[in-house]
């Protein structure tokens, strides 16, 4: 079993050589099965929503970029938004992670940026019914509509501790997070209420501006976490997070 800290070394500097400008952009909602390609390189504009019964899929290799002053959506940051009922499937590998960046990174030049370099774009956000101990909530740092709730007990979610969002794996996140208000941030990867049938492993957040991860209620089990020059908590959970995490970093 490799070190985390070989783990952490190797999703830093492991990326696809052709990955440096965006070709493709992501904006608006996405329905359906979205499938990505690994020889594009992606730029998110504004909030992208991966709705309710939709499906990312995102294989080992692709880049994603978020444009740092959005042009769509709110206009404020740009972040990857996977609602109550939508499904992610991020499954990268130790050799070719999946990497979510800034738009001015060169991910093929491990110094163009560095952990100083926060906040320059949103983030990843994850949504589920499962329980938590406050009901039905918004969450944080971006603006409150439908597409943003969490937690179960209004129409059309059940609580479900079971509930599946898919599958993240070898997944790194990277110079993001966001303030929309005092005390409403985009962490790198938000976790509001999602549950243990999703899987979470191998995940790098390296210098977000606010906590790496922030777990919002949920069941959801994760191991294999690395949390890297963040401006506030590396592993942050509240609304009755009762979920299980190994090998933190």
């Amino acid at each position: 079993m490799r070190s985390l800290a070989t783990l952490l070394l190797a999703l830093l500097i492991a990326a696809p050589a052709f990955a440096q400008s965006t070709t493709q952009t992501l904006s608006g909602v996405l329905t359906g099965t979205t499938t990505l390609s690994a020889s594009e390189v992606y730029l998110i504009d504004g909030e992208v929503y991966v709705d309710n019964g939709a499906t990312l899929n995102i294989p080992a290799g692709t880049v994603l970029k978020g444009k740092q002053n959005p042009t769509t959506g709110n206009g404020q940051a740009s972040v990857l938004v996977v609602q109550r009922g939508g499904t992610i499937n991020a499954r990268g590998t130790a050799a070719s992670p999946i990497i979510f960046t800034a738009e001015a990174d060169n991910v093929t030049d491990a110094f163009d940026t560095n952990e100083t370099q926060r906040g320059l774009w949103g983030g990843v956000i994850v949504l589920g019914n499962a329980s938590n101990n406050r009901g039905v909530r918004q969450v944080e740092g971006i603006p409150a509509t439908d597409r943003s709730k969490f937690g179960c007990g209004d129409a059309g979610f059940d609580c479900d501790d079971d509930d599946a969002s898919g599958e993240m794996s070898y997944v790194s996140i990277r110079h993001a997070g966001f303030t929309l208000t005092p005390n409403a941030e985009i962490n790198g990867l938000t976790l509001g209420a999602v549950g243990r049938g999703t899987t979470l492993e191998y995940i790098e957040v390296f210098a977000n501006s606010d906590d790496s991860f922030e777990f919002f209620g949920g069941t959801v089990n994760a191991k294999y976490l690395i949390g890297a020059f963040g401006g506030d908590d590396d592993i942050d959970w509240d609304q009755g997070y009762t979920g299980k995490l190994q090998f933190v970093f």
